[in-house]
């Protein structure tokens, strides 16, 4: 279920990581940077295996050091839980990859 805007400040707020996209407010994102380019691959094969265990993908860019993240429930239209529970698993997945270089 798509979640009203005040839900959504909240879930961020519960983040403080993640921004709300300010062109159409249904997507979430977070830029992550990395020391070296392939910490950020490692990062991204992290995300797909999370993804992909969840069923619910991110838009990912990858710029050198510098790993986008994008999220939405398209079915949903906009904004849901899945987003922001998803969107903490990404976290720790950082903090996972920073921890190991």
């Amino acid at each position: 279920m798509k979640l009203e805007r005040v839900t959504v400040d909240e879930r961020l707020a519960e983040l403080g990581t993640w921004v709300l996209e300010a062109e159409d407010s249904k997507w979430i994102v977070r830029k992550y940077r990395f020391k070296a380019f392939l910490q950020g691959i490692d990062f991204v094969n992290e995300v797909a295996r999370i993804s992909e265990a969840v069923n619910h993908h991110p838009m990912i860019a990858i710029d050198y050091k510098m790993v986008t993240l994008r999220l939405t429930s398209w079915s949903a239209g906009g904004l849901t839980e899945l987003d922001f529970s998803t969107a903490a698993k990404f976290d720790q997945a950082y903090v996972d990859v920073n921890a190991i270089s």
